[in-house]
Formats: C-alpha cells, sequence, structure tokens
C-alpha cells in the first residue's frame, strides 16, 4: 500500500476537499462584492499554477487541503486587519482540516506550501495570524478558524510578526537561510514530516 500522497490544488482536485470550499470566494473577492469561481481558476491557474495543496492519505481520502498563492489573486487580504501582505510573498490563505486525529496534518500542510513556495522563486511566505491565550484548546486554534493560524504555531517554522492589529497579526517567513529538511518536493516534505510527528511503537515487553 502506498503512503500518503499530496497534490495541487486545482479546479479538478477542489472537487475532492470539503464541500464548503468548493464555492467560497471570500478570499478571491472584497467586501459586499462577489467573483465567478471559475473564472477565478482559470485566472489563478494560467498565471501562476494549482493554487494550494490537498493532502491524501494512503487510501486516496483527503485529510486536510490548504490554498495559497501571490497575493494579488485574493484581494480580500488587503482589506484586512494588519494588511496587507507583500508582493514579494506567497500568502497561505486558509486550511481545511478533515482528520482531526492526525496531529501532523497542518505541520505537513505548512511544509508543503514552503517547499512549493521556494521551488517557484518566491522569497517569503505569509499568512495571517492570531495571538491565543495561553491553554487554549487545539479545537480552537485549529478547527474553529480556517483562515488564520496560531502564532505561536507559526513562530515554530520561523515566521516572524511584520504589524500588529489588536490580537490579529500579519506573519513572514523569509526563505534564505532555511534548513535543507524545507527543500525539495511536496512528497518529501510530506514524508518528513509524518517521519517526524508519527509516534514511535509501543516498547515490546520481554519475554519470560
Amino acid at each position: 500500500m502506498s503512503g500518503p500522497r499530496v497534490a495541487g490544488l486545482t479546479g479538478v482536485t477542489l472537487q475532492d476537499t470539503p464541500t464548503v470550499c468548493h464555492d467560497c470566494i471570500w478570499w478571491q473577492s472584497r467586501e459586499g462584492r462577489t467573483t465567478d469561481k471559475r473564472k477565478w481558476i482559470e485566472k489563478a491557474e494560467t498565471e501562476w499554477g494549482p493554487w494550494g495543496t490537498v493532502y491524501y492519505d494512503a487510501d486516496g481520502h483527503v485529510l486536510g487541503s490548504m490554498q495559497y498563492g501571490p497575493a494579488g489573486l485574493f484581494p480580500r487580504a488587503a482589506e484586512l486587519p494588519a494588511g496587507p501582505p507583500s508582493d514579494d510573498a506567497v500568502l497561505v490563505t486558509c486550511a481545511y482540516l478533515v482528520e482531526t486525529s492526525s496531529p501532523w496534518v497542518m505541520q505537513s500542510l505548512f511544509l508543503a506550501a514552503i517547499g512549493d513556495s521556494r521551488d517557484r522563486g518566491a522569497k517569503a511566505l505569509e499568512t495571517f495570524a492570531y495571538r491565543y491565550r495561553e491553554g487554549e484548546s487545539q479545537y480552537e486554534r485549529f478547527l474553529v478558524h480556517k483562515t488564520i493560524f496560531p502564532s505561536d504555531f507559526l513562530a515554530d517554522f520561523g515566521f516572524q510578526t511584520l504589524r500588529r492589529f489588536g490580537h490579529a497579526e500579519l506573519a513572514r517567513l523569509e526563505f534564505g537561510g532555511l534548513a535543507p529538511v524545507l527543500e525539495g518536493t511536496r512528497e518529501k516534505v510530506i514524508r518528513v514530516v509524518k517521519e517526524a510527528f508519527t509516534p514511535a511503537p509501543a516498547p515490546v515487553p520481554p519475554g519470560p
């Protein structure tokens, strides 16, 4: 049986993601306005290519997905507190976790975004962050808000705060000087992270 795999988020693989993502245009439109998702997808794939990542388990079931691309593809980002994002960065806009029992899915999605964005020549990765109070639940931090990420979680990857507005932040990860483990194809990144976050097998008690 093959292991987990990742694929680019496109108009085709979008159909594998949760239905709430299929027609969502929140990031693709400005407040009070609308846009045609199909036309946006055509524009994004023509100018940029796949605009995110879909993560499948060994049986082909989706564990999670992440949307990202040049900030110009996401007009809403320019209107948000702590924005706008930088012109030289790829912007992570949102992530959706399907399988909550796999703690490495979100880390895997971010590392795949880092590797993909570097391969495409971006200078940095940016996203919007939130400073949660100490002791906040994992459910609140990763499952309730799918368009903003815990600032301490991002800091573990090396993200630094560009600007703050209340508890919201715009965080940036510069690609210069990243460790070699972050380099390479999505598949290699997923393998490295899966190994890092998979619990070690339980010790076998000695025989009589």
